[in-house]
This record gives structure tokens, sequence and C-alpha cells, in this order.
């Protein structure tokens, strides 16, 4: 028993590094977050008041962009034979 003692110490030093290297990693990432420091910001992110606006084909074949906030889709899959008879020719 005392072999094993001797192997495993409770308090050694590059276990101490690893402690304190953890601690202080999540230390600077909540103050980052908490500060909102832009390294820690989404890059994607686009401003609240700007209008997404998306392609859509009209009924005669024209494309036209329209503001996202204006479309309520009913999320229902068209059939091919709902497609063909809506297109004008």
């Amino acid at each position: 028993m005392d072999k094993n003692q001797e192997i495993t110490q409770p308090h050694s030093p590059t276990r101490r590094k690893f402690v304190w290297g953890v601690g202080a990693l999540s230390a600077i990432t909540a103050i980052g977050t908490v500060f909102g420091l832009p390294f820690f910001s989404k890059k994607g992110m686009k401003p609240a008041n700007v209008k997404t606006m998306i392609k859509m084909l009209t009924e005669d074949g024209r494309l036209v962009e329209i503001d996202q906030s204006l479309i309520t889709a009913s999320k229902k899959k068209v059939t091919n034979r709902e497609l063909q008879n809506w297109i004008k020719k």
C-alpha cells in the first residue's frame, strides 16, 4: 500500500496547472460574454431592423423580391399536377 501512495500524489503540480488553466479560461469566457466583447459575438448576426427579401416566381414567370414578413406560407407541398395547372403559358 505504501507503493501506491508514493506513485499517486494528491497534489501533483501538473494537475494544479491544469485546474488553474481551466479556471482562467472559463473566467475569461464569462467576462467576455458579460461585457459583450467583439471576439465573443456571432459574426453572422443581422440587425433587427433590416428587412429580409426573398425571391419568388410569379404566375407569369417573372422573378420578384418580396419582404419575408409579408409571406404567410401554408407549408403544404405542391403536387406536380397543381404546378402544371398553375403556370400560364
